[in-house]
């Protein structure tokens, strides 16, 4: 089988300079499984991220890779100009969108998060707003 750049999923977003963790995601479960990570080092979500999980996470449809006992959830924190320094959460599409009508550059994070056993993962990044 070769490679080619047809092979590899098409991003989900629509959006300028989006980086994607994926291969990230995968080290560091392979390690998890291979015994040299522990569970307490992968599996220490602050208990706010939890929380942000459960109450207004967007589910993957995917069972968490370290416990299979929940669902991961998708949770969006946003940066940029007249935010809060620890970003913002964003709850909805609609909040989303009227963040990028603002002047600005604003970064989005999205974390992959199990509110059950605390596993997280940095999923993927991208820039939104006016630029």
């Amino acid at each position: 089988m070769g490679f080619s750049p047809g092979a590899l999923p098409r991003p989900t977003a629509s959006a300028p300079g989006e980086i994607d963790f994926r291969l990230a995601r995968q080290a560091t479960l392979a390690d998890y499984r291979a015994g040299r990570v522990g569970r307490p080092d992968i599996c220490d979500a602050h208990p706010e991220l939890r929380r942000a999980g459960r109450e207004c996470g967007l589910p993957t449809g995917h069972v968490c890779p370290v416990c299979a006992d929940a669902e991961l959830m998708h949770v969006r924190y946003v940066f940029g100009p007249r935010l809060p320094a620890h970003g913002r959460c964003i709850t909805s599409e609609r909040e989303l969108a009227r963040i990028a009508q603002r002047r600005g550059e604003f970064a989005c994070y999205v974390v992959e998060v199990c509110s059950a056993c605390a596993w997280n993962h940095l999923a993927r990044a991208y820039l939104i707003g006016q630029f």
